[in-house]
């Protein structure tokens, strides 16, 4: 996309960028020790035997599997556009490649630039780094001051009616979605190739996964499949 972009994109994966993305992701993992090692000691405590204990850590490593791909396949497609630190590090967190392409989107978009499709500035890259860090922080205040309360908030807010939650979270991802993609369809090139390909694969095989004839991992790997066909459609096309 040009010697702008290319220096853009060399500051992205400098080695500065991936100590701090290492840092963070080394503070998950040590949570994520912790958490382990009070786990085994609660559930001696609770009487559950040693080979209950490995019976369930094999069956966590063993269904862990398919959501690693697909995390994996998302570090591949948000490390195009964002970087190799940042798309580790953000998808170490979140693990969500559709909110960290969204806020990705919005943040290159409030500079002029469309993400995936025009070259990367400066500007672009820092606001999009700051748009999927602060998009974030407010999940984590909000799961502190209200995980206690989110029950009776939401009775209140329903009435009973648990539907309505649904409805609301899928209209709001739709729009979102949508937004972020409309620049893609109307650019008239291999990214309208990929988005096209991608969503009738994925029509496709959640269509397939509703008739019940699906294997049940299907579910899990069909974002991976759509992503890599989207994007081998559009290679083939081009």
């Amino acid at each position: 996309m040009g010697a702008e972009h290319d220096r853009v994109m060399g500051i992205a994966n400098s080695f500065p960028m991936w100590l701090a993305a290492g840092i963070a992701i080394a503070l998950a993992l040590v949570q994520a020790f912790i958490f382990y090692k009070k786990s085994i000691t609660a559930g001696k405590e609770l009487g559950i035997t040693e080979e209950q204990i490995k019976s369930a850590r094999r069956s966590a490593f063993i269904t862990s599997i398919g959501p690693s791909i697909v995390i994996l396949s998302g570090v591949l497609a948000l490390m195009v556009t964002i970087g190799g630190p940042m798309a580790w590090m953000r998808l170490s967190f979140i693990g969500s490649l559709m909110f960290e392409m969204m806020a990705a989107g919005f943040g290159t978009g409030a500079t002029g630039v469309q993400l995936g499709v025009d070259p990367m500035t400066e500007a672009a890259l820092g606001t999009a780094v700051w748009t999927m860090i602060l998009g974030s922080i407010g999940w984590i205040i909000m799961s502190g001051l209200t995980t206690d309360k989110m029950s009776k908030i939401q009775d209140k807010f329903t009435k009973g009616n648990a539907a309505i939650v649904g409805i609301i979270s899928t209209s709001a991802l739709l729009g979102a979605f949508g937004a972020l993609v409309a620049p893609h369809l109307l650019s008239m090139n291999a990214n309208t190739v990929a988005a096209i390909a991608g969503a009738a694969i994925m029509l496709g095989l959640s269509m397939f996964e509703k008739s019940g004839k699906a294997p049940r991992w299907l579910k899990e790997w069909a974002l991976a499949i759509a992503l890599f066909g989207g994007m081998i459609i559009a290679v083939i096309a081009s």
